[in-house]
């Protein structure tokens, strides 16, 4: 049986083999184990951070990837022992086979603890976004999903230069030297694309508009959905999805309805040649009172042209931006059939060459 142990084939002891292997199946047993013990040790280090966020979640999170680490380090360091066969390590344009499957373990190493960090963030965002959902405020969970997305795309662009380094031996030095040269001639390449990035950062901070508020820009209304890293989504009034590069919202007039103090209406009348000076006088009058606090505010109706067609009445008012869009609509026909009524009651006809005899313009 010794012998048997101490034969040599492909280089090794057939005992080296049986130790790799039961390594191999010890660690296949127990990587669930491990990788639990490792998941908790590392959900108390954001446990206190994040009190309601349930620790199945995080689990959930970083046990399939700690999973794979586990059992590559092992294999790793378990293999290590090992001398690589002389008679299968061929040689292709000067690269072994042994540093080829070297190269793609380091390689998938990077990846999977890459993925283990990509995963943390994905937990640590969760725990930030349980405290957000405590304000009103929407800015805050923007900011989290932005902050999100930046860091992942950095943490992978770290993965890559890593795998460069460690599986490719390039000096990374060299290359970021190089990439510099050639980042630069990519940014002014895609220079649109480097100044959205920039209006992004000046929307979160400045916050001219957030998630969730209306606003009019580009011809466009609707509501903010997401501030990504080179677009703002915008679900408009006719519930089609718009995307506006950054560059634009940051550029251009954003009318931002959600930060409005009051809602503007305004009304124009065209009254006939007929009627006399008294009966147009008394008709503001009553216009006036009809629209008064608290009914409106900053209310003005005045008589502001007359020409061969019609004497025009001009009547613009103010109402509270709390009320609903359903609540202003019906305000607005209340006080369009009660003008109709004071019409009606002080014998004032319409202009009968006018098309659009009472014209209504509502803010919204």
């Amino acid at each position: 049986m010794d012998t048997y142990l101490h034969q040599v084939i492909w280089s090794n002891k057939v005992e080296s083999y049986l130790i790799v292997l039961a390594i191999l199946l010890f660690a296949l047993a127990f990587k669930r184990i491990f990788s639990k013990y490792l998941a908790k040790l590392l959900y108390k280090l954001v446990s206190k951070a994040g009190k309601n966020v349930a620790r199945e979640s995080f689990l959930e999170l970083v046990i399939h990837p700690l999973d794979i680490f586990i059992v590559l380090l092992i294999a790793l360091i378990a293999f290590d022992g090992l001398v690589f066969p002389t008679a299968i390590n061929f040689q292709i344009f000067k690269i072994t086979l042994s540093d080829v499957i070297a190269a793609i373990t380091n390689g998938v190493l990077i990846i999977t603890v890459i993925w283990l960090c990509l995963r943390v963030i994905d937990f640590i965002a969760l725990i930030l976004e349980d405290k957000a959902n405590l304000t009103n405020d929407q800015t805050d969970n923007q900011l989290i999903i932005f902050f999100k997305d930046f860091l992942k795309v950095l943490i992978v662009i770290i993965g890559i230069l890593l795998v460069l380094r460690f599986s490719f031996n390039r000096n990374i030095g060299n290359l970021l030297t190089g990439l510099s040269i050639v980042g630069a001639a990519i940014a002014l390449a895609t220079r649109e694309s480097m100044e959205n990035l920039i209006a992004s950062f000046i929307i979160f901070f400045d916050k001219p508009f957030t998630t969730g508020d209306l606003v009019k820009v580009n011809g466009f209304t609707g509501n903010i959905e997401r501030i990504g890293l080179r677009s703002t989504r915008i679900r408009t009034q006719e519930k089609t999805h718009i995307s506006v590069p950054n560059k634009q919202m940051v550029d251009t007039i954003v009318d931002n309805v959600t930060m409005r103090t009051q809602r503007k209406a305004e009304i124009k009348l065209e009254i006939d040649l007929n009627a006399s000076a008294a009966q147009l006088k008394k008709l503001i009058q009553d216009i006036h009172h009809l629209i008064a606090a608290p009914f409106s505010q900053n209310n003005s109706v005045h008589l502001t042209d007359t020409g061969k067609n019609a004497h025009v009445i001009n009547i613009e008012y103010f109402t509270d931006i709390t009320q609903t869009l359903e609540n202003f609509l019906l305000h607005k026909e209340q006080v369009t059939l009660q003008i109709i009524e004071l019409m009606e009651q002080a014998g004032i006809k319409p202009a009968a060459a006018s098309k659009d005899v009472l014209i209504y313009k509502a803010g919204e």
